[in-house]
C-alpha cells in the first residue's frame, strides 16, 4: 500500500512487532502480536497500546493521535512481513470492541483494491465464513497471502 507508515521494529521470527506513533497526544507506543492458535498455519492478530507497566499490549485504550489511516497501515505492514515468511499463514484479526471491528472495516473497504491483490480475505459472521465484500458487517477478518 503506497500510504505513509511508521518504521517498524520487530523481533527476528517476525511475531512481534513494534512502533512509535507520533501525534497531538505525544509518542505512544503500538505492539503487534502474531500468535499461533491451536489451529494449524492459523493465528490471532493482537494490537494496541503498549502498556508503560506489564510491557504487554492493552488494547482497550483510544489513543486518538489523528494518525488511524498511518498505524492502520502500519499494522498491514507488520502482516504483511510476517506472511513474507509464512506464506501458508492465515492471520486474523478482529476489534476488541465493535467500534474499533468497524473502524479496521471501514480501513479493509478503503484499500481492498490493493489488498485483494496481493491476499485472499474472509469476514467472520456468526460461525461462518464468506469471501470478503464491502457493506457487510462483518465481525472479524482472516487473510491469506495468495502465491509469493
Amino acid at each position: 500500500m503506497n500510504i505513509p507508515k511508521y518504521q517498524l521494529n520487530a523481533e527476528q521470527d517476525l511475531t512481534v512487532f513494534n512502533f512509535v506513533s507520533e501525534g497531538p497526544k505525544g509518542r505512544v507506543v503500538k505492539l503487534i502480536e502474531i500468535k499461533e492458535t491451536n489451529l494449524k498455519d492459523f493465528y490471532n492478530l493482537a494490537f494496541g497500546d503498549k502498556d508503560e507497566k506489564t510491557g504487554k499490549i492493552n488494547d482497550a485504550i483510544v489513543t486518538n493521535n489523528n494518525d488511524t489511516e498511518k498505524v492502520l497501515a502500519t499494522v498491514v505492514s507488520a502482516v504483511y512481513a510476517f506472511t513474507n515468511i509464512n506464506p501458508e499463514a492465515w492471520v486474523y484479526a478482529t476489534g476488541s470492541t465493535e467500534s474499533r471491528t468497524r473502524l479496521y472495516r471501514m480501513g479493509i473497504n478503503k484499500f481492498l483494491s490493493e489488498v485483494e491483490n496481493d491476499f485472499e480475505i474472509y469476514g467472520e459472521l456468526g460461525n461462518n465464513w464468506c469471501v470478503y465484500e464491502k457493506g457487510t458487517d462483518f465481525e472479524g477478518f482472516v487473510v491469506k497471502r495468495k502465491n509469493i
